[in-house]
């Protein structure tokens, strides 16, 4: 099934699920569609409800290839576009050189699978207080995933485009189209009010077959790392808290082995707290920028062209690491599980072709691993390797960066900094800014952070290439969500 590019018409679906599994809970098998006012009448039908919101975070096909991984990446001074040639995806090469135009760029894609996952989220938060047969715990722990399901997308939207409308439940038909945007600072409350709620009644940990779904600590990170990104020094310390609490709760742990952290058989290790599952079992094979599968097609955009060796499979050779970044990993010992040295790999006998912006650097974390390559559907569009959004490592860094910022305990910021370096040999540094920054460049390098590390730093101007300070922060609004608006929607400030 596919959905509409537009958000109006999405809120205009009356319902219609297509239910694919994604992950270690949610296997179900596609039920083709029921009618919304037929749905909704006991726990299984609620269940697919929510497993339907889940999917959603999976989806990279939306309006064009969209994985944020790699994409974000691009959009950095992490890789560059690649692929082909510059008409390749010519919306990936427009973020990565800042040509973007409310034509042209990644955003349409963004912008419908974000408000999926809200419109899925809003239908279920609407239903479930009428759904008969609910027991008290299953239908808290449902709505509390539910919001901060509906969270996450509007933290993913406010950061790609800034200024959206909120909508939080049912729209009257005569509504929809008169939908206006409302400031990030109203964006923000909602998350943090969702996140707030739902991580009173979200799991500390999960069962092995309930991995995938969202847990205390998953909402918590999520939510310091909201408040966080709103650049608001005075609340630094509501930040330091709530990574606290995850840095201390004996939950997770730092993976003793850098490398391991990604090995697509060391799914849910010790270090994730907020992971998006990816496997075969619903395998998939169409090619029309359509979300029914659960692989994940990020590893196959990445890995080397027409690869012919060991270890790797053949990819299509987007998101080649730029030299700056294989410069500054150059003696860091994290380097060979960052990043894929083309160069060697020839020396030891493998060939390749060298695409578009070509350096002969290659994404690591993600690459397409021949031990893992799918055997059934379309093996390109089915690697089952999650994505790690949050990991501890992450939340370390975070917390020191809020301690300082926020004038709070330099002894503690230093603590957690050098245990990200420690992990892998490096020696102790005092807790600055700029090196704090440095590590996460180098730490969480090609895993989708250093965009918005750039931007919320105000460093994107200087670092990026062809940014423009007040324009390029966040992408164009989708014109086609203008023009069906009778532009009730705003353009973004530089994109007229």
């Amino acid at each position: 099934m596919k959905y509409s590019t537009r958000l109006y018409t999405i809120l205009l679906i009356s319902g219609l699920y297509f239910l694919t599994a994604c992950g270690e809970f949610l296997e179900l098998k596609p039920r083709g569609t029921q009618l919304e006012d037929n749905f909704y009448q006991n726990q299984q039908q609620v269940m697919e409800g929510l497993i339907a919101i889940y999917d959603v975070i999976q989806w990279g096909t939306s309006g064009g290839y969209t994985m944020k991984m790699p994409l974000l990446s691009t959009a950095s001074d992490d890789c560059y576009a690649g692929g082909s040639d510059a008409s390749d995806q010519p919306g990936w090469v427009a973020w990565d050189k800042f040509t973007l135009n409310p034509y042209l760029g990644p955003q349409t894609g963004l912008w419908q699978k974000n408000y999926t996952g809200v419109y899925r989220a809003n239908l279920l938060l609407s239903k479930i207080d009428n759904a008969p047969g609910l027991s008290a715990d299953f239908k808290k722990r449902v709505i509390a995933e539910a919001k901060a399901l509906r969270a996450y997308f509007y933290f993913d939207l406010v950061r790609f485009f800034g200024r959206i409308p909120l909508i939080t439940g049912a729209i009257p038909t005569s509504d929809l189209y008169g939908q206006k945007q409302v400031e990030p600072a109203a964006i923000y409350a909602q998350i943090e009010k969702d996140l707030g709620e739902a991580r009173v009644d979200l799991p500390v940990s999960l069962p092995i077959a309930e991995k995938g779904r969202l847990t205390k600590g998953a909402a918590t990170a999520l939510l310091g790392k909201a408040v966080l990104y709103q650049n608001n020094n005075s609340r630094m310390a509501e930040a330091v808290a709530l990574f606290e609490e995850i840095n201390t709760s004996g939950v997770y742990a730092l993976v003793t082995k850098f490398e391991d952290i990604f090995r697509p058989d060391n799914q849910y290790n010790s270090e994730s707290i907020l992971e998006i599952p990816h496997s075969t079992k619903a395998s998939w094979g169409d090619w029309g920028w359509v979300n029914g599968g659960e692989g994940n097609v990020a590893p196959q955009f990445v890995g080397p062209a027409d690869f012919n060796g060991n270890t790797y499979s053949n990819g299509w050779g987007f998101c080649p690491v730029t030299e700056s970044l294989a410069q500054a990993l150059k003696d860091d010992p994290r380097f060979d599980a960052t990043i894929i040295d083309g160069k060697k790999l020839q020396a030891e006998g493998a060939t390749y072709t060298k695409r578009y912006q070509n350096t002969d650097y290659f994404i690591r974390k993600y690459a397409p691993l021949k031990a893992f390559r799918s055997t059934v559907g379309t093996a390109e569009l089915n690697w089952p390797i999650n994505e790690i959004e949050i990991r501890l490592a992450d939340v370390y860094l975070m917390e020191a960066e809020a301690l300082v910022r926020g004038g709070g305990d330099l002894s503690k910021a230093k603590f957690y900094l050098n245990e990200v370096r420690k992990r892998v040999g490096l020696g102790e540094v005092e807790a600055t800014l700029d090196n704090i920054y440095n590590e996460r460049r180098l730490e969480l390098a090609t895993e989708g952070h250093r965009f918005f590390d750039l931007v919320r730093t105000g460093k994107a101007d200087d670092v990026l290439p062809g940014f423009k300070e007040g324009i390029h922060e966040v992408l164009p609004i989708p014109q086609q969500e203008i023009d069906v608006t009778n532009k009730t929607l705003e353009q973004n400030p530089g994109y007229n």
